[in-house]
């Protein structure tokens, strides 16, 4: 499965806002830098919890089959299009009648191809994540991404773990998804 985020969640708003009141910082020099932090606080947060918590629009490449495929990323609100890769790398819409979705209330989204032929791989296009915006996104998960992107521009030597703190990951417990190995 390769995964590619093809529209970025929008963190320059309240969450840039959140972030430079927590970190003290009044003036905008440093926005990019804290907005990049923001976005890797979200990819911990991610690892962490196996969610992603804001919603962002993805893009998973999966094997073609007539057999249910599930996409990694969690969780999936819609499944946009699917495409075929032809093996020049090409890649050409199914029309809907060509495929099958499934979204469950855990937030798995899967895919099946009817018919699929010679066709190795699909492209399939996903909107995943807990929260629609900012504003929306569970407290816990809010303030720990908030801490960890703190965190990050604290530790701008890298002399400190690579973990979330621990005051981080409780935040961040509740919402982590068991892996069943």
């Amino acid at each position: 499965m390769q995964r590619a985020i093809t529209q970025p969640a929008d963190l320059s708003g309240n969450a840039l806002a959140e972030l430079k009141q927590w970190l003290g910082i009044t003036q905008s020099t440093e926005d990019t830098l804290l907005s990049g932090l923001l976005h890797a606080g979200m990819g911990l947060c991610e690892s962490f919890t196996r969610q992603m918590p804001l919603e962002t629009d993805f893009e998973e490449i999966v094997p073609a089959s007539d057999g249910w495929q599930c996409l990694e990323t969690r969780p999936v609100r819609a499944i946009t299009s699917v495409a075929v890769i032809g093996k020049d790398g090409t890649r050409a819409p199914l029309a809907s009648g060509q495929y099958e979705i499934e979204l469950d209330a855990a937030g798995v989204g899967r895919v099946r191809v009817l018919a699929p032929g010679e066709v190795r791989s699909i492209a399939v296009s996903f909107v995943a994540g807990i929260a629609p915006d900012w504003a929306a996104m569970p407290d816990g998960l809010r303030h720990g991404v908030i801490r960890a992107a703190a965190h990050l521009y604290q530790d701008r030597d890298g002399t400190q773990t690579t973990s979330p703190p621990a005051s981080i990951s409780a935040l961040w417990r509740p919402w982590r998804l068991a892996r069943i190995a």
